[in-house]
């Protein structure tokens, strides 16, 4: 047996930040993970002594706990059963349609919320199990809205913190929850909330206080323990970022360069590449911008081989039914373009469905000339952040949905509002007619944005929150997280 280990940082997702990958000959080792928690949170936790608490991506029985690129990882086991019920149920059938306004239909299923009790439950004691005396901790997003309040009530000696990846909805769709008070009895077992727009906070509060009769005034909110000890909660807005630093150094590297020089040529070297780069989920508007720029092929406004467009898909959530018509979806409208639309040697478009390292990730954002992020709703998106951060040369265009988190950074962006395919067309034409010395004032202020708010900036200042609530932190406090 591993020997415990406590300590004063302690991090807690659904995820761990690492995937087993077993080799040919049966050894495994362990990899980083892809997904935006994992990438913002490895560049944190690198400068940063702490455990990070979370599922290993296996069912059965969990690994021991082990120390991977200067982290503890704690491992917690789902049954499959569990990871039916807990993540591919509850999370993401019932949860993640209705804080992503009901793009599909939510379903309610009561052993679906009973599984997810007992795992936000296991959660919770691993998290007490490595939180030192006094520690902080930080439990991240939707699949773990319980976790708080079961920690405090088993600790309340420690700091708790909790921030969500994605939207929190508006009352009137939170309100169809069964279960939306037991959920807001477990958020406000934390001493400080972060949401990734004022407004997703503004909902929290506003549903507190509609639905459960909660006290709020500005950002904090009243509530009252077990104990009935009256206790003041805050809530507002920190949104996330991306290791700017890190990231550069990265793609200014020459290999990188190389291999973005190489891609253009793979791809015959048009004049116009446009680029979508999405996990595979209804939320991120994909299907909507193949149909722009099918419609813009159909017009006679863009032709291959001048014009050609890179969908990367990366798999998502596969034994979900709503992901799996999606996929078929979207294969199904990128054959039929490519079908009407290419020319033998210079395919219309290029579709992806897979994932890649970050080196590739980078070469490909320094590739295109046009990025297009058009989700329907979308907490942040890290994808914009990264494609600016990649545009060293001060070239390409950001070409970013309304409905994102990231819009409200980065406004210097090429708005568009994807469910309006003639106004994304037009945005398209006018991004690829547009003089370049427009496009690049545009990218340099973008970059600037993303350059001063990066990933640890956002740590920071979630910890400073987290140390001062429900008070706000000083200014020197922030600076000196």
């Amino acid at each position: 047996m591993t020997a415990q280990r406590v300590f004063d940082l302690v991090i807690a997702a659904n995820r761990l930040p690492v995937d087993r990958v077993v080799a040919d000959d049966g050894s495994s080792e362990w990899h980083r993970s892809p997904g935006g928690l994992v990438t913002a949170m490895d560049s944190v936790m690198r400068h940063r002594e702490g455990a990070w608490v979370g599922w290993a991506g296996e069912t059965g029985e969990a690994p021991e706990p082990f120390e991977e690129a200067g982290m503890w990882l704690h491992p917690v086991p789902l049954s499959e059963e569990e990871r039916e019920s807990y993540y591919e149920g509850f999370s993401n059938d019932t949860l993640w349609p209705i804080y992503h306004d009901v793009i599909v239909q939510a379903h309610f299923h009561r052993e679906w919320w009973r599984c997810y009790e007992i795992v936000n439950e296991r959660f919770a004691e691993a998290v007490c199990e490595v939180a030192a005396e006094g520690a902080k901790v930080w439990i991240h997003d939707y699949q773990l809205q319980l976790v708080p309040a079961m920690v405090r009530e088993r600790r309340p000696d420690v700091r708790i913190g909790w921030f969500n990846h994605i939207p929190f909805p508006p009352v009137e769709l939170f309100a169809q929850l069964p279960w939306r008070s037991r959920i807001l009895e477990g958020l406000l077992g934390a001493d400080y909330l972060g949401f990734q727009r004022a407004p997703d906070a503004q909902n929290f509060l506003r549903a507190c206080r509609q639905l459960d009769g909660r006290t709020t005034k500005g950002e904090v909110v009243t509530t009252q323990d077990p104990d009935g000890t009256s206790r003041r909660v805050r809530a507002s807005a920190v949104p996330i970022s991306v290791d700017y630093q890190g990231l550069e150094e990265l793609a200014r590297t020459e290999a990188v360069q190389e291999r973005a020089r190489e891609i253009r040529a793979s791809l015959g070297d048009p004049e116009v590449v446009m680029l979508g780069v999405d996990r595979l989920d209804y939320t991120k508007g994909i299907r909507h911008r193949l149909k722009a720029y099918e419609e813009l092929l159909a017009d006679g406004a863009i032709s291959t081989p001048d014009v050609t467009f890179v969908q990367v898909a990366t798999p998502s959530r596969e034994r979900v039914a709503a992901y799996q018509q999606l996929r078929t979806e979207v294969e199904t409208t990128a054959g039929h373009i490519n079908g009407a639309y290419s020319t033998i040697g210079a395919p219309a478009v290029n579709y992806l469905h897979q994932s890649y390292p970050r080196e590739e990730m980078a070469a490909l954002f320094q590739a295109a000339d046009i990025m297009l992020v058009t989700p329907l709703r979308d907490g942040m998106n890290l994808v914009a952040k990264e494609y600016v951060t990649c545009r060293h040369d001060d070239g390409g265009a950001l070409i970013l949905s309304e409905f994102t988190g990231a819009w409200h950074e980065m406004k210097q962006a090429f708005r568009c509002n994807p469910h309006d395919i003639e106004g994304l067309k037009r945005v398209m034409l006018r991004v690829m007619t547009m003089p370049e010395k427009d496009k690049r004032r545009s990218m340099r202020a973008l970059r600037r944005r993303v350059a001063d708010n990066d990933v640890q900036k956002w740590a920071d200042t979630f910890l400073a929150n987290l140390e001062t609530a429900p008070d706000r932190p000083s200014r020197t406090t922030t600076k000196g997280a």
